[in-house]
């Protein structure tokens, strides 16, 4: 097994002074990095019965899109207010300096479905804890979510297993 922790770069005082960015760009532009991140997400999860695998915009998309691949099931993209076409279900959550706004086409999930949340990073958890209530709100049961990276000290992977949400990671930092 690779150190995947090894191939996620730091970058301090980005976006802004005081914060270390953990940067998946290079554990993606890793294959052999990549395509173990993605069959590590995949095969915690191939025995729970899901049904479909929904990504946040943007690096959920490339993570869940490889785990709904590598599961054999379909990909749900959890996009930013107006960025689908059609009829949408959304939900607002905070942000630091306001309220913004996760969406999912509105006939993409129902009753039975089974969905596991995919995303790169679990910081403070809001916009997981949004797309977990906006895809419930379909009928679909959300009991896992994967991400590559906990940023455990700000408690947002806490936050979810308080919902009833089973986390799992693959990558521990600090947050910041």
């Amino acid at each position: 097994m690779l150190d995947l922790k090894a191939l996620v770069r730091s970058i301090p005082d980005y976006p802004k002074k005081g914060i270390l960015f953990r940067d998946i760009t290079t554990l993606i532009e890793h294959p052999a990095g990549f395509r173990e991140s993605v069959e590590r997400l995949a095969a915690a999860h191939r025995d729970k019965g899901i049904t479909h695998v929904a990504g946040i915009e943007a690096r959920g998309f490339i993570f869940g899109s490889g785990v709904a691949i590598a599961m054999g099931v379909g990909f749900v993209p959890i996009r930013k207010k107006g960025k689908l076409p059609g009829q949408t279900l959304g939900e607002n959550y905070a942000l630091e300096y306001g309220v913004d706004t996760i969406e999912i086409h509105a006939d993409v999930l129902g009753a039975g479905d089974k969905v596991l949340l995919v995303d790169d990073l679990v910081a403070t958890g809001g916009t997981a804890l949004a797309a977990v209530n906006l895809m419930r709100r379909t009928g679909a049961t959300v009991e896992h979510a994967g991400f590559v990276i906990d940023l455990f000290d700000l408690g947002g992977a806490e936050k979810l297993r308080h919902m009833g949400v089973e986390v799992f990671k693959l990558i521990d930092f600090e947050g910041h």
